[in-house]
């Protein structure tokens, strides 16, 4: 969880969930409900939801590979900006740096495109990847709401 909360103008939640397709949906609703708050455009709405969307697809396809696993979805604002942190405890990825090249994908077969975390880095402020194999993955992300 991230630090400095405490603010008054700050928030912040939680939310653990199976790493079953339909919660996907679950997710990106979550995210722009918590957004709500900060009173966001309908443009930074659709971009927070198309970022998160993005996470947690790969967190299914990617990090668990179709397998059932945990998603841990953390929401916090101070002031206006929002930070979104989406972490699985799948497979991880041994090259971040080569895994967020636009195009690259582990799963050619299954029809993926490799854009990925090229759309997270387009929707949003700030990206950033942490990974080791075998033991997850956590994508950081950061929008200003309301520029």
């Amino acid at each position: 969880m991230r630090e400095d909360t405490n603010e008054v103008s700050a928030n912040e939640m939680l939310l653990i969930f199976e790493s079953n397709p339909v919660n996907e949906g679950l997710a990106r609703v979550t995210a722009a409900s918590f957004c709500t708050q900060l009173n966001p455009t309908l443009e930074e709405i659709a971009d927070l939801k198309t970022a998160v969307s993005e996470a947690v697809t790969n967190c299914i396809i990617h990090g668990y590979e179709g397998r059932r696993g945990r998603i841990e979805m953390h929401l916090s604002y101070r002031e206006r900006e929002l930070y979104v942190d989406i972490t699985d405890y799948g497979v991880g990825i041994s090259d971040v740096e080569k895994a967020m090249e636009p195009m690259y994908t582990s799963k050619p077969d299954k029809d993926r495109s490799g854009m990925g975390f090229t759309f997270m880095e387009a929707f949003m402020d700030e990206l950033s990847v942490e990974s080791e194999p075998d033991k997850g993955t956590v994508v950081h992300m950061k929008k200003i709401i309301g520029r």
